[in-house]
């Protein structure tokens, strides 16, 4: 009969462990389109078989010093260690909250020489005014998960660990992607340096032709003004451009961790590869991108916090035990006749706290719609900035094909101009007015390659820095 009551006891202990006040978890369900609304045509399809790594999409633009860059990034940057540091903390309180599965276990000990009044109330003449008290022993106790207020707390802690780690990918790909786009923006700095240096060359050239015909009384003092402004003006633009290069050098120095004062990358006019990327299908996002991983995991964070919030309505249940050793006298102590111990649960129930716990449950039912409506803004924010860049980078495209022919055509002017004003039938202001163009127009095209190489590192970072459609962020590697 006793076995069969402890039997149907050790049941019924089972089943209420079972119990869980958390609400249960889905994953939010938004609708992904069947594709992006962008012309995806000119870019490939991308394939859960594509052999680019994820962690090292910035080798698509086949530039060694970005890439060194890159590994510099990733060795010493501030703000990495400062999420690496978050990581971390999430990881450990993780794992604090799955201590409560196990007992804790302490030992304590004491050694006291007591002094009691004379006048205590009950006090036995026997008893001694001085008294010695001295006691060792162990002590455990054990939370019985009833109403799943520890295991909530564990998969709180899980799911925040997990957000952490999505965090800390979300921010190393948010770096590495700033640190292309600063690189691009140099690199076409440099190409603009060169380009004026080369005008400069011939403005000086074009300068002395024209004081040479003011003084055989063929071109005006005007000429000769504006050909020297037009070489000045293109000294400051060369100015103009090494102040704009200097500000993205120090950016690049803070993002791989070292002083502006001290860090330089040499000038180079560098030819700096633009990707075919490989799109994909919008509800490939939700499993690449760390920053959507991120917002689902607090959203099960939240969900799981409900639990422990409504556990508080019902009675906390320990097992506790101590034992050891007690004596008024320090010789044989830590003998038998001293022993002592005890066995037993003890039960904890709140009875009024003036809505205190509803309260915490409404906060925390709160906290989770604020996560499940981030979630969303999150995912509809990825979509937007996927399609931003692939419409930036098809109409930037178009607009460079358009701009290729005019850089030719206005070279061909500005011929033209030169040998009207050689053969003395143009003004030089004509010359004037085709350089201008024609400088404008290749600057222009500089520009429009740094936009599309831009709007390429940007559609990467939107696609979630790789191709990879079976890798999901919510598992926690790091990449």
């Amino acid at each position: 009969m006793n076995a069969a009551r402890m039997a149907s006891s050790v049941l019924c202990l089972s089943i209420l462990m079972g119990c869980s006040e958390a609400p249960v978890y889905k994953i939010p369900t938004i609708p992904a389109p069947a594709a992006f609304k962008g012309d995806t045509t000119i870019w490939q399809p991308a394939t859960p078989a594509d052999k680019l790594p994820r962690g090292a999409w910035w080798t698509v633009y086949k530039d060694p010093t970005l890439n060194a860059m890159i590994a510099r990034l990733d060795a010493a940057n501030a703000d990495l260690a400062v999420a690496m540091a978050n990581f971390d903390r999430a990881t450990a309180y993780a794992a604090q909250a799955r201590a409560d599965y196990y007992p804790t276990v302490s030992a304590g000990t004491y050694v006291t020489r007591n002094g009691q009044s004379d006048t205590r109330a009950l006090r036995s003449a026997h008893q001694p005014s001085v008294y010695g008290d001295n006691a060792i022993g162990l002590m455990t106790s054990y939370e019985v998960d009833l109403w799943g207020r520890v295991r909530n707390e564990v998969k709180a802690g899980e799911a925040g660990a997990q957000a952490a780690a999505a965090d800390l990918q979300s921010i190393h790909l948010s770096l590495r992607a700033e640190l292309a786009n600063d690189y691009v923006a140099l690199r076409m700095l440099d190409a603009q340096s060169k380009l004026i240096s080369e005008e400069i060359a011939e403005y000086a050239k074009a300068l002395r032709l024209t004081q040479a015909r003011f003084r055989g009384q063929i071109a005006s003092a005007m000429d000769v003004s504006l050909a020297k402004v037009q070489l000045e003006t293109a000294n400051a633009q060369l100015y103009d451009i090494a102040a704009s290069r200097a500000l993205y050098e120090h950016a690049i120095a803070s993002l791989v961790g070292e002083s502006a004062s001290s860090f330089s990358i040499t000038p180079a006019v560098v030819d700096i590869a633009l990707p075919a990327i490989p799109v994909g299908v919008p509800a490939t996002l939700l499993q690449r991108r760390p920053d959507i991983a991120a917002a689902e995991r607090r959203l099960a964070e939240e969900n799981a916090r409900i639990g422990v919030a409504k556990s508080a309505f019902f009675p906390t249940v320990n097992l506790g035990a101590a034992g050891g050793y007690e004596s008024t006298y320090q010789s044989a102590w830590l003998t038998a006749p001293n022993i002592f111990w005890s066995l037993g649960p003890t039960a904890l129930l709140t009875i009024f706290d003036a809505g205190r716990r509803q309260a915490v449950v409404n906060e925390a039912e709160a906290s989770f719609k604020v996560a499940g409506a981030q979630y969303r803004s999150t995912v509809l924010h990825a979509f937007q900035e996927v399609e931003d860049n692939l419409s930036l980078l098809n109409d930037l495209s178009k607009e460079s094909i358009t701009l290729d022919e005019a850089v030719t055509d206005s070279r061909h002017t500005l011929e033209i101009a030169l040998n009207r004003y050689r053969e003395g039938i143009a003004s030089y202001l004509e010359v004037v007015t085709a350089q201008v163009s024609a400088e404008q127009i290749q600057i222009d095209a500089i520009k429009l390659r740094r936009e599309k190489l831009q709007a390429s590192v940007n559609l990467i970072r939107a696609l979630g820095g790789g191709w990879d459609a079976h890798f999901g962020a919510a598992r926690g590697t790091s990449s």
